[in-house]
């Protein structure tokens, strides 16, 4: 059952290298999306219920035993953050069947797609640092084309900022990866975390683990090097924002949570210390930049900043309890922010701009779109009883545990700055009235497909509130293992750490 690791890297692949060949034909490439993400959606399903069952999976590519040869690892976070990028590719490719314009289609929307999932779900999965970094850049050549589809001025706009910026973080990834081979001789991440360890020179140790923590953070948004992201985020096609917000900057914060529990955990009081402050610093920028702005995807796209400082707040703490808040708000963070954007695309079908000044009256208009944005925004709040507050409980209480009050006290006021902006939201685009002259709408269109992705989403944040603790025992046993490493190392090698 090994092959299941492959899986969600092989399937995305071969349905965009079968896109590709379609290339001219739109009804046969939606359609494929649709059922390759699902097919893709099934496989995370299976692998996750596979490793939760057996245990730590472990592929072996070639048949070479690592760590010389490459090998997939799929442990319980890196299983639910599949299963996450599989849901969310399958809500965006049904959005994409109603929204996407066959000029997108003509310049390789769906194969771009599908790379980009590939790249996504093979980050979280390698094994080998190097192939991190191989993902990585997979992930981001699909995700730059998917960002200037179209060729708007805007895009290429963001698209500057963001690729600058992600390119000087792959630069200092590999250089990191050079520095790492040169002190262990190993590119394996289990390998490397038991060399590092009988090290008696740990002060280079912690250097080349800054050089980690600056480059992820960097992919991740994190202050303060995440200006790209309210720069980019508002340009492209919205179920491009949706994925983007959705996954991109997990990964990041995924590449921090395994190099940071996995092989730099000699100094956590040096390198968490710094994820701590970071944490804070980026949850405060984010979201004081959300309060100034009056676009709803230039809000959503700040807020996608201060939310990734909740995650790094849970690796930062370093507690079981904090680990397990920290991936339940990865979780609940994935689906309800791609739910606002896709809900900010309908409202612009529906009244024609995303600018709050513009738009009045949704709610009187269209009371389901209404419901649709109203439980991820009271979501996003922390508002009870829906997933966010629970993800937001956990991390308060795991910061009173350890005494980290100046942090819980700035997650709390965050926590009221996103109500805040979710409540400006609402009082401009749905219960003030219509303003006057009224924006052009677009001719009306069936929006039944739009209604139901967007619903599946809204439905997933209520059930992650409503049915919070087998989500929490998923995480508990996530977090056990990030905490725990020697099982992970001994599936890899075979051998448990010294």
């Amino acid at each position: 059952m090994e092959v299941l690791v492959a899986l969600p890297i092989i399937i995305p692949l071969l349905i965009g290298a079968l896109s590709l060949t379609l290339l001219n034909n739109h009804s046969a490439q939606r359609w494929l999306g649709a059922i390759g993400t699902a097919i893709l959606l099934i496989s995370a399903v299976w692998l996750l219920l596979h490793t939760l069952e057996v245990g730590i999976q472990v592929l072996e590519v070639g048949s070479w035993p690592a760590p010389f040869g490459i090998v997939l690892v799929a442990d319980m976070l890196g299983a639910i953050m599949v299963l996450l990028a599989s849901t969310l590719g399958f809500i965006t490719a049904l959005y994409s069947l109603k929204t996407i314009r066959k000029r997108f289609e003509r310049f390789g929307y769906y194969p771009l797609l599908h790379l980009l999932l590939a790249g996504v779900n093979g980050a979280f999965l390698t094994g080998d640092i190097f192939n991190l970094y191989v993902w990585f850049e997979v992930l981001l050549v699909a995700s730059f084309a998917l960002l200037i589809l179209g060729g708007e001025r805007a895009q290429m706009e963001g698209a500057i900022k963001y690729v600058t910026l992600n390119l000087l973080s792959s630069a200092l990834f590999l250089t990191a990866i050079g520095l790492t081979y040169g002190l262990v001789g190993t590119l394996n991440m289990a390998d490397i975390s038991v060399k590092l360890a009988s090290l008696e020179d740990q002060k280079m140790v912690t250097v080349i683990g800054s050089l980690f923590l600056i480059a992820f953070a960097i992919k991740a948004a994190a202050f303060p090097l995440f200006f790209w992201l309210p720069a980019s985020y508002h340009t492209p096609q919205v179920a491009v924002s949706a994925i983007f917000a959705g996954l991109l900057t997990k990964v990041g914060v995924y590449a921090l949570y395994r190099v940071f529990t996995l092989i730099f955990t000699a100094d956590t009081g040096f390198t968490h210390e710094v994820l701590l402050w970071m944490g804070v610093f980026t949850m405060l920028t984010g979201v004081l930049g959300a309060a100034a702005q009056f676009e709803i995807r230039r809000i959503l796209s700040f807020h996608s900043i201060s939310q990734i400082g909740y995650m790094m707040l849970g690796l930062a703490l370093f507690t079981p309890l904090a680990l397990i808040g920290g991936i339940f708000y990865i979780v609940h963070h994935s689906v309800v922010k791609s739910s606002l954007f896709l809900t900010s695309g309908l409202i612009y079908r529906l009244g024609g701009s995303f600018e709050l000044k513009k738009l009045g009256g949704l709610y009187r208009k269209h009371p389901g779109l209404a419901i649709l944005f109203f439980v991820p925004a009271l979501s996003l709040a922390g508002v009870p009883p829906l997933s966010g507050f629970f993800a937001k409980f956990i991390l308060i209480k795991a910061g009173v545990e350890v005494g980290s009050w100046w942090a819980i006290g700035i997650a709390l006021l965050v926590g009221l700055l996103t109500l805040y902006s979710m409540i400006k939201i609402w009082n401009e685009a749905f219960w003030k009235a219509t303003p006057e002259p009224n924006p052009p709408v677009p001719a009306p269109t069936r929006n039944g497909l739009i209604y139901a992705s967007i619903g599946i989403l809204a439905l997933l944040t209520v059930a992650l509130g409503v049915f919070a603790q087998p989500m929490y025992q998923i995480a508990e046993i996530a977090a056990q293992q990030l905490l725990n490493p020697a099982a992970y190392i001994e599936a890899v090698l075979g051998r448990t750490s010294p």
